[in-house]
């Protein structure tokens, strides 16, 4: 382990130890992968390289540390309930996953959920996005910002603010809006019902904001850990495009899919739209919003060109 300097986190004078990946993966050299090639082929999204070797190298441990950090969550919150002289309630142990469009959180999120549900003390594992939280189309286009999704302001934060919450302090059933990637839309009569999850992660652009200047809480305020999913901007806008291409060559073709009218264009074309997308809407979003909120992060997992994770920056305790 290592202190050194890592792009944009300088860990000389944040509170970050540095960790290669084979040091990484040495931190838990018994546990053996419980996924199946089957498993992570369900488990990765478009332009993802995700195999068993990187499972085992870089998500088992983690999800060992998770699991651990989990059961000191609830010894502490059982302790203080005594101190108090309160019953103790169960109340679920909340991680947060950031990072930019296309660099691979969503699958992380899915593979943090398969793994942890898998350890003793934490049987029950709810994923939720925050896409299910965007306003609809409709409101966007009313505030003038469908240009804008993703953004923070084109959330409905309050509401995630208040489902967290809900969720955190133990209610029995909490839903939330579902989001559809076809219809670019948030689908009216659909919803996530979460109920009491032993672990409740939160996958989404902006998950670690700060409180605005207003005042008052922020969703990231009721993590008890948080993970950013981090690369090189090259490399991101490089799989953006990628995936983008992927997309137009399937998803896209769907006659009832909101992208549909970018399906006929040619590949040069569609490489075109795909950088203006990049440089007008996600780019000024990762460098403006998302990439500010790294150093928040408990974790920090850095990957290379690959897509493979190289390094692993720890928040030290």
């Amino acid at each position: 382990m290592r202190l050194e300097q890592t792009g944009a986190i300088n860990v000389h004078t944040t509170p970050f130890v540095e960790i290669s990946r084979d040091e990484w993966a040495e931190l838990a050299p018994t546990t053996k992968s419980p996924l199946t090639e089957a498993d992570i082929e369900s488990l990765r999204g478009l332009g993802d390289r995700l195999n068993l070797q990187e499972v085992e190298d870089v998500y088992l441990p983690l999800s060992r540390l998770l699991s651990i950090y989990a059961s000191g969550a609830r010894k502490l919150h059982r302790d203080t309930s005594s101190f108090l002289g309160e019953r103790a309630t169960t109340t679920p142990f909340v991680i947060g996953v950031a990072g930019s469009v296309a660099v691979g959180k969503s699958t992380v999120a899915r593979l943090l959920q398969m793994l942890m549900a898998r350890w003793e003390d934490t049987p029950r594992v709810e994923l939720v996005t925050t896409d299910g939280f965007l306003y609809p189309n409709a409101e966007l286009e009313r505030r003038g910002i469908l240009d804008r999704k993703g953004f923070p302001e084109s959330y409905d934060r309050r509401a995630l603010l208040r489902f967290v919450s809900e969720v955190k302090s133990g209610s029995a059933e909490v839903s939330a809006p579902v989001y559809s990637h076809l219809s670019y839309d948030i689908l009216p009569d659909e919803k996530i019902v979460v109920r009491q999850p032993d672990v409740l992660i939160v996958e989404g652009l902006n998950v670690l904001q700060p409180p605005t200047a207003g005042g008052g809480l922020a969703v990231s305020d009721l993590f008890d850990f948080t993970v950013y999913v981090d690369a090189r901007t090259q490399d991101i806008a490089s799989w953006y495009q990628d995936r983008f291409l992927s997309l137009q060559r399937g998803a896209f073709s769907d006659p009832d899919s909101y992208f549909h009218r970018y399906a006929s264009l040619t590949e040069d074309e569609a490489r075109e739209k795909a950088k203006d997308f990049w440089e007008r809407i996600n780019l000024p979003n990762l460098e403006q919003n998302i990439r500010p909120t790294r150093s928040r992060a408990t974790l920090v997992l850095r990957k290379a060109a690959n897509h493979a994770v190289s390094t692993v920056l720890l928040r030290k305790i």
